[in-house]
């Protein structure tokens, strides 16, 4: 009886999954790279996500990828915490270590910066003040990072403002928070503005707040994707300023779970961005 190695698994689950372009990434990396695995999108109702990590291990999964709404849920059902985890209050990485214990990280930060170093290599977070429209997850993930990168000033305008002192509260005296009716006004001498709302999205309302105190030495940035060029960039661009379109943070977030899970660390590179945005 021939002894063959078992075949890494690793996926991404959340309800509704159908939408996600993980499994779409992380199959080209599988084949450019000649490594023995798959990547399965799972759609897990909240109710079940308990008894699903219990499962997924024996079953052959290393690590998933978690979205939402089990991103806050799933820190109550690790076992280990990374600190940023912690500090973000949600994980987007699971690896599914051989001792049984589940390790609970969030890469969006480290994704969000290595996205802006890659397409704005001249971009200096020290240079001035920061704007972040929202204070949900993505914008809690984006504010540790923006701060871990020396960023002096953290301006944030929500929707509904008790969010935005929340995230203030946290993260300490580098925030302050903006009433959104007066949300243009946090661009006075920015030198870093995230959208990090889903404002602008395809079929979400649009990005109301305008926009022209904006300067041209800022760099300008939306996580949205769909549009790949969101009207929020484009009227940035029509101001002078350097934009990074929201796609490579998704794509940069992939990589320490790809490394951990199948052992060889992938490249984020032109031909990567084409095979996520498909034909």
């Amino acid at each position: 009886m021939t002894d063959h190695p078992r075949i890494p698994l690793a996926g991404v689950i959340g309800s509704p999954v159908a939408h996600s372009r993980s499994p779409i990434l992380h199959g080209y990396w599988l084949r450019k790279y000649g490594i023995r695995g798959h990547y399965i999108p799972m759609d897990i109702a909240q109710a079940d996500l308990g008894e699903a990590l219990r499962l997924l291990p024996k079953l052959g999964f290393v690590g998933v990828n978690v979205t939402i709404p089990h991103k806050e849920t799933i820190l109550g059902l690790a076992d280990i915490i990374t600190d940023r985890a912690a500090l973000i209050g949600a994980a987007n990485t699971l690896i599914f270590r051989k001792d049984g214990k589940i390790h609970a990280d969030n890469t969006d930060g480290s994704g969000f910066i290595a996205n802006l170093r890659q397409n704005a290599p001249d971009w200096n977070p020290a240079a001035g003040p920061a704007a972040v429209f929202g204070a949900g997850g993505a914008a809690r993930a984006v504010v540790a990072a923006l701060i871990e990168v020396g960023v002096p000033e953290i301006r944030i305008a929500n929707r509904t403002r008790p969010r935005a002192e929340a995230l203030r509260a946290d993260f300490g005296a580098k925030v302050t928070v903006f009433e959104w009716v007066q949300a243009g006004n946090m661009l006075d001498g920015a030198r870093t503005v995230v959208n990090t709302t889903s404002l602008g999205m395809v079929g979400k309302p649009d990005f109301r707040v305008p926009l022209d105190g904006l300067e041209p030495a800022a760099l300008v940035t939306d996580l949205v994707y769909t549009p790949l060029k969101t009207p929020f960039l484009a009227e940035a661009e029509a101001a002078g300023c350097k934009v990074v379109d929201g796609l490579g943070m998704l794509l940069h977030q992939a990589v320490p779970g790809f490394e951990r899970w199948f052992g060889h660390r992938p490249e984020v590179d032109d031909a990567t961005r084409a095979a996520v945005l498909g034909p």
